[in-house]
């Protein structure tokens, strides 16, 4: 068995362990060997923060040539399981996205990111059965390699809502439609609005592992665990972070002429460089 099926198996079957999966989102190599070395079991890429690297804004605005070339980087330099956010697939047909899926697993990732945001106002959801269409053609040919690639199958139900207001009804829906084209995991994101409640109820009528994604106003990890979820990603969240921390170090030499912020606490150069060390 080859070290990548070994990693897809491994992650597999974190989505079915007792305790949720808390999968951080990294934008590039040096972000990866962050929360390696910090103990977590695999990590996931954020699309918003490998497109605001390479200089593009969020939306499918860097191709998929773009976004594969860090994916294969990090996968290249981690151990752990690797799941690539490939927003919509990059395509809007079913042999497009399948071609996106078949270049996840080549980069060396074992999992992937797909969501049903169109990207468009007039219609911000692709049509049910057509993003059922896409998963099962990525599991049919998946069903050719020799090993799982997990799909972790996205509904943006919470994030542009529907004409009847009933986001928690859209979201189980599509979920389950979701999971029965062969998606191995439910995403259901949101901007705050999802409360224990709607969240219990999401794991309650999905049949299918969900991942929530962690916020301000998330319950904790704990708690997550009580009510049943299976996965918890953090998406752009800690990039946005680091770079609000980089900013106050911008500040700060701009404003006082000191270096304290940029000096406290810093990572050594000896220490980043031994990441990467080859001998």
């Amino acid at each position: 068995m080859s070290e990548q099926q070994k990693k897809a198996e491994r992650f597999l079957a974190l989505h079915h362990s007792p305790a949720p999966l808390v999968l951080p989102n990294v934008w590039d190599v040096s972000s990866a060997m962050i929360f390696a070395l910090e103990g977590f079991k695999a990590i996931g890429t954020t699309s918003a923060g490998v497109a605001a690297t390479l200089g593009y804004a969020d939306g499918q605005e860097m191709t998929l040539a773009d976004n594969l070339s860090v994916v294969e980087r990090i996968a290249r330099n981690t151990s752990l399981p690797v799941s690539a956010d490939m927003e919509s697939g990059y395509a809007t047909s079913v042999d497009g996205v399948v071609t996106c899926a078949r270049a996840v697993l080549e980069s060396g990732a074992v999992g992937l990111n797909l969501e049903d945001s169109t990207g468009t106002a007039k219609t911000p959801l692709f049509d049910k059965t057509e993003q059922q269409e896409k998963i099962k053609a990525i599991r049919a040919m998946n069903d050719s390699q020799d090993m799982h690639l997990v799909i972790n199958a996205r509904t943006d139900a919470y994030l542009v809502g529907n004409d009847d207001g009933d986001c928690l009804r859209s979201a189980i829906d599509r979920g389950n439609a979701y999971r029965e084209a062969g998606a191995d995991c439910i995403f259901v994101p949101d901007v705050g609005n999802l409360d224990k409640a709607a969240i219990r109820t999401l794991v309650d009528e999905i049949d299918a592992p969900i991942n929530v994604i962690a916020g301000a106003n998330t319950p904790t990890i704990g708690e997550l665990q009580s009510i049943g979820v299976a996965r918890v990603s953090l998406g752009p969240r800690p990039m946005r972070a680091v770079l609000s921390l980089l900013r106050r170090i911008a500040k700060e030499l701009a404003e006082a002429g000191t270096y304290e912020l940029m000096s406290e606490a810093s990572i050594s150069y000896d220490e980043v460089n031994e990441w990467f060390s080859r001998k």
